[in-house]
């Protein structure tokens, strides 16, 4: 899929991995919607971005605001491709010190967003993306976000590892699903990265996640998120995957 002219959706755009995707998008030539909650700064984001770019406040597990995206992007072209970067952790463990189950509501909000967000935007854009003509024997391409929690979670991540999980199990059957819809579907699966979400972590803390990656031994930096995200659409034969993006890392037990 050439990028060049196209239409683009990018989910949590308004930081992290979204924002670098979105950069890549419109240094390519995209016309590219960031859709993040209406407490990012996406509006701002949208602006420092140039005219190819708009915000669309929304919430992925909601389907009105999603389509609301939707047609914002569709305004501007045929909606090509997806980069669905949208998420949140926060630790849950089965059991607190003193014994007691945890949190239920905590688990599920986070399968909610994680999970739940990722096959509500998958199902939205997918009917839109349907709709397209083909050009070059495809009609749009979605990229996926996991984790290596999906893989190897650790203690207190169960809720993050479960979702991410569901979303490395949805890729091979999305990607089969749409494959008579001329869509492609990939996943990729990030290591311990530079984002938002890592910020709340001391810098001991993260001096020693920097030192667990074999090779190259520091975090991942977002634009080598967006620069496989931009391979992945840009190779027909890439489907139905789920890519590791972690430095030869294997998570441990804490």
């Amino acid at each position: 899929m050439q990028t060049h002219g196209i239409s683009a959706l990018v989910t949590g755009g308004a930081s992290g991995l979204g924002l670098a995707s979105a950069k890549r998008l419109v240094a390519q030539g995209a016309m590219v919607v960031i859709a993040d909650l209406p407490s990012s700064p996406g509006e701002e984001i949208a602006a420092s971005l140039g005219p190819n770019v708009r915000f669309a406040p929304a919430d992925v597990t909601t389907e009105a605001s999603m389509e609301a995206a939707l047609d914002l992007v569709e305004s501007l072209g045929a909606l090509r491709v997806l980069v669905h970067c949208a998420g949140r952790g926060g630790p849950v463990r089965l059991l607190d010190k003193e014994g007691r189950p945890g949190s239920l509501e905590a688990y599920e909000n986070i399968i909610r967003i994680n999970l739940i967000g990722t096959f509500n935007t998958l199902r939205l854009t997918a009917a839109r993306m349907a709709r397209n003509e083909p050009v070059d024997g495809e009609r749009g391409v979605c990229v996926l976000t996991a984790s290596v929690a999906a893989y190897e979670g650790q203690i207190g991540q169960i809720p993050y590892a479960s979702s991410k999980a569901g979303v490395v199990g949805m890729t091979i059957v999305a990607a089969r699903d749409l494959a008579s819809k001329l869509i492609r579907v990939c996943t990729i699966a990030p290591g311990i990265f530079n984002t938002p979400m890592l910020a709340r972590v001391s810098e001991e803390a993260r001096k020693t996640l920097s030192a667990s990656v074999p090779h190259p031994a520091r975090l991942g930096l977002p634009d080598e998120y967006a620069q496989l995200a931009m391979h992945i659409v840009s190779n027909q034969m890439l489907n139905g995957e789920t890519i590791r993006l972690d430095g030869a890392l294997r998570m441990a037990p804490r």
